[in-house]
């Protein structure tokens, strides 16, 4: 199929996802047809507003899938070409995925095939890398395992700090792919297949992260907290948890440099560490 007005269906949950897609895709000369988003089960985590009417782009419905199963017939009615995914909770089932004749793409913020899974940026930074990734690949009924179309890394700051950082940087990475994702839809390409080595799995965090030890450098320290805070609140545990004149505290914000008024300065392994923000937990 030529490359020259796909209906696409947008599946994500995110509405700052869809306010940058929607117009690239009409730059492009393709035509956005329907926003399929999750259901949620409980409250959106603060700061990240659900998508729906108010929250999406003027001009396109949001259809709400209940559960995994119900994406299929929502596909169905939109009558789309392809299929783009970008911040969905839930593994699709591959009928859903078949349901586009073009099939149906995922963009995923890491270098697959490392940090396949939930939380990929929070991976990012635990296992202390020196750079981020997009990858956009062909979705199967796996999760984030199908062949790649396009990747390319993004830098990490010593500042990045929360979504609303790092996002748009991302962000504007993997929108500057599309028009290489697209030539090589449009050929019929099913992109690389993913190397079987360096594969790596970015789950929820548990208990033997959501523990600071002031005994380790600065900037592993610094890494754990920023990890922290790519878990949307998704995490079973609270975490990072440190110990500060005898009273147990949440990290929340930290930096290698001094910020100036406010910040209290501690010793880690290696020298010093500022802590911007924490919350008492006793």
């Amino acid at each position: 199929m030529k490359q020259v007005g796909w209906r696409i269906a947008l599946i994500t949950t995110v509405p700052p996802v869809a306010a940058a897609l929607v117009p690239t895709l009409r730059e492009l000369g393709h035509d956005p047809v329907a926003i399929i988003s999750a259901r949620r089960r409980q409250p959106a985590p603060p700061g990240r507003e659900p998508m729906g009417d108010e929250t999406a782009p003027p001009g396109l419905d949001v259809l709400l899938a209940h559960d995994k199963w119900s994406v299929e017939p929502l596909l169905r009615a939109s009558r789309p070409d392809l299929a783009l995914c970008w911040g969905f909770p839930w593994r699709i089932p591959q009928a859903a995925l078949d349901v586009p004749p073009l099939g149906s793409i995922n963009c995923h913020p890491a270098l697959l095939p490392r940090h396949r899974g939930p939380i990929p940026l929070a991976w990012a930074f635990r296992d202390g890398d020196a750079q981020f990734g997009v990858s956009w690949h062909r979705m199967d009924s796996e999760l984030d395992t199908g062949p790649i179309l396009a990747q390319a890394p993004v830098p990490m700051l010593d500042d990045d700090y929360g979504i609303d950082v790092v996002g748009p940087r991302m962000g504007a990475v993997a929108l500057s792919l599309l028009l290489q994702v697209f030539a090589r839809i449009a050929a019929g390409d099913p992109g690389d297949a993913q190397p079987t080595e360096g594969v790596t799995w970015a789950g929820h965090f548990g208990d033997d992260y959501a523990t600071v030890d002031w005994s380790q450098p600065a900037r592993r320290i610094h890494d754990q907290v920023r990890a922290w805070a790519f878990t949307f609140g998704l995490s079973p545990v609270v975490g990072p948890i440190g110990e500060l004149d005898g009273q147990r505290v949440r990290l929340v914000r930290t930096s290698l440099t001094d910020p100036g008024e406010g910040a209290r300065k501690v010793e880690a392994g290696d020298g010093p560490l500022w802590i911007v923000e924490a919350e008492p937990l006793d």
